[in-house]
């Protein structure tokens, strides 16, 4: 789990950054918030801890960036006091606000909090972020836009990694009109096929899907 730290302030970013790391967190640090996005560009960060008063580009600024993008959870940490930052910070799009000074024990509690709110209606890897709440899939960061089916046939596949599904199965799983005479074998090989191609953002990408011969197909669960 890669969380990026953003204080400038070398000391607490010292503390806090030992704290996540000893609580099992994989930690990258930006001191400005220049080199915060450019770290976030080039690394598949899950969680920002994210200060307020930086130099170079202020955590509000970076805050509005990132959140134009992406949708990876963000607490806001600042020394101010009053009710109208947290606003600020929160209205944003942070998702939660800590303020200075606090026990770094409370941060990595709040963090692991945040990240079970946030994870629990999304699944995925490295690669693909899904939120079956709303909808969403995200692949390398870039949102796909998917049809209903195509959406449930991917949710289903990638909940069983290495399951095998057959066609009817798929069909089961992923049509509301089960049993309706226009819904064949080669709909779902069609589907696949649209899925495929619209997850394909970039060449260097592994297969997910993967076809079974004479089975089906499954996701890829060596990825």
């Amino acid at each position: 789990m890669n969380i990026l730290v953003v204080e400038d302030e070398n000391s607490i970013r010292e503390v806090e950054t030992a704290y996540l790391k000893n609580a099992g967190f994989n930690v990258y640090e930006a001191e400005n918030g220049s080199k915060a996005l450019s770290i976030f560009e080039k690394t598949n960060i899950e969680l920002i801890v994210l200060d307020v008063n930086l130099p170079e580009i202020d955590g509000i600024t970076v805050c509005r960036r990132i959140r134009s993008k992406s949708n990876v959870p963000i607490i806001m940490a600042t020394a101010r006091t009053e009710d109208q930052d947290e606003l600020i910070g929160l209205d944003c799009g942070a998702d939660d606000y800590i303020k200075k000074p606090f026990n770094p024990s409370i941060l990595v509690a709040r963090v692991k909090s945040l990240l079970k709110r946030t994870s629990s209606s999304q699944i995925g890897n490295e690669y693909i972020k899904i939120d079956e709440e709303k909808q969403q899939v995200k692949v390398n960061d870039i949102i796909i836009e998917l049809t209903t089916t195509e959406f449930n046939i991917l949710l289903t596949l990638i909940k069983n990694p290495g399951k095998v599904f057959n066609r009817e199965s798929i069909i089961i799983k992923a049509y509301n009109d089960y049993g309706s005479s226009d819904i064949l074998d080669r709909t779902v090989d069609v589907h696949i096929k649209n899925i495929r191609k619209k997850m394909k953002v970039s060449n260097d990408l592994p297969e997910f899907i993967l076809t079974v011969i004479g089975k089906g197909y499954k996701f890829n669960d060596s990825i």
